[in-house]
């Protein structure tokens, strides 16, 4: 009989809880990194000439926004003071994907294959 711990875990994470528990740092290092690509990524599209206009001036609020002490939701509530970043941060960066095209920001992400799939599965 499996203990009640157990119930629920693949064979591999059974057998090998350490490799189990390194693919989870792996991908919190990812998430970790995640941001910064972002910032990165929005940085270099704002100096794109091909980029509109009116999408750099998105950029450029999504900037202000983000450096501004003022948000819609106080950061100081638990969860929810982030969570209205987070989604601010998604509805532009799915907005300038939609403009800019897969091509450009695959030429201007600086992160990993696999954090970019996720970005141009937003578009």
């Amino acid at each position: 009989m499996v203990p009640s711990s157990d119930r629920g875990r693949s064979g591999a994470e059974h057998a090998a809880p350490g490799r189990a528990a390194g693919g989870r740092l792996k991908r919190a290092r990812e998430l970790a990194r995640f941001a910064p690509d972002c910032a990165v990524l929005f940085a270099r599209l704002a100096r794109d000439p091909r980029m509109p206009r009116s999408s750099k001036l998105m950029l450029a609020g999504m900037a202000a926004y983000l450096a501004s002490p003022i948000d819609l939701i106080p950061d100081f509530i638990p969860v929810l003071g982030q969570l209205d970043d987070a989604l601010l941060l998604a509805l532009v960066l799915r907005r300038l994907l939609g403009r800019a095209g897969p091509e450009l920001v695959r030429e201007h992400w600086p992160g990993p294959d696999a954090s970019l799939r996720a970005v141009l599965r937003l578009a």
